[in-house]
């Protein structure tokens, strides 16, 4: 095994910003885990979300994503912030407050795959939301975290407030124990989600969820949805919020995380007047960008018809 390359691959990451790093043997995931994504899927509890359905064999194996693949390294980044928006404001999802990640996260994992392949001459695939691959299976796996019932991934001790990103290599690497805690008899997430997506024992139901809604879905929103909506305009965190594992999250010190101060001060009239270029010059380098100023419009303007 290359302990050394191991060191320095945990070295860099740290070095990068990620706050945890895990390594797992490559395999075909566990037969109860691909067959709980496929009920997820015809159940219709995906929603919106068709392109889940694509690619299933890859995602189950990625020793297909990347032949010849021994080892599936994950990494995870804080990304809470350090201040939060005005709670008279439009309210935005935290992981949308500074650069996308996916951009953010594919540009410091670069860096670790460049060193692994000058290193050693093996192959790389980075994997950030942008190829079909379990994730938060692998983080467990990788013994970074365990998969709450609210279906985000709790890294003991730190919480859930994190962006994955996976490396997959041709690097045999000796892998980490998983990690095997779980919630307990805690159900604040699924007792106080607005809508009822989160149930005990079942993935999370995309059609109910208010960040699918308010950022994957089209047309107008139902109209439960919007009496739910809160001050929500882009997402929810409800479930991190009162989950006892983020009691004490502690800020990013990722810079691209920092959110602007126009961001952070925008106003519901601002964007009920706002055009495509203020859209860009504000949201360009944003996640929010994926949902587009219209979606922003139609989520406020349900919002509003049910706070009047």
């Amino acid at each position: 095994m290359h302990h050394e390359i191991d060191a320095k691959i945990r070295e860099l990451a740290c070095s990068l910003g990620f706050d945890a790093c895990g390594m797992a043997r490559a395999h075909q995931v566990q037969d109860d885990v691909a067959q709980r994504y496929d009920h997820w899927i015809e159940s219709g509890r995906n929603g919106c979300m068709q392109w889940t359905r694509n690619h299933r064999d890859l995602r189950n194996d990625p020793t297909l994503l990347l032949p010849g693949a021994k080892t599936v390294i994950v990494f995870a980044m804080n990304y809470y912030p350090g201040k939060m928006m005005p709670p008279g404001a439009p309210q935005f999802a935290c992981y949308a407050y500074g650069e996308d990640y996916h951009k953010v996260i594919r540009r410091k994992l670069k860096v670790i795959s460049r060193y692994i392949e000058d290193q050693t001459g093996e192959n790389c695939r980075i994997c950030v939301d942008s190829a079909p691959i379990h994730e938060r299976y692998w983080a467990r796996v990788a013994g970074l975290g365990f998969i709450g019932l609210n279906n985000s991934l709790i890294l003991p001790g730190k919480g859930s407030y994190y962006f994955l990103g996976i490396i997959l290599t041709t690097l045999e690497l000796e892998p980490d124990k998983p990690c095997t805690q779980l919630c307990g008899n805690c159900r604040l997430c699924i007792d106080r989600c607005p809508t009822g997506a989160l149930s005990e024992g079942s993935p999370v139901d995309a059609g109910k969820c208010l960040s699918c809604l308010t950022i994957e879905y089209d047309g107008e929103l139902p109209e439960w949805t919007a009496k739910a909506l809160g001050n929500r305009i882009y997402g929810c965190d409800t479930c991190q919020q009162c989950c006892p594992h983020n009691r004490h999250a502690a800020p990013t010190r990722v810079t691209e995380f920092q959110p602007k101060a126009e961001f952070m001060n925008i106003t519901h009239k601002q964007i009920l007047s706002m055009t495509e270029d203020e859209f860009s010059h504000i949201f360009g380098k944003s996640a929010v960008k994926r949902a587009g100023l219209e979606r922003l419009k139609r989520n406020l303007a349900a919002m509003e018809k049910h706070t009047k």
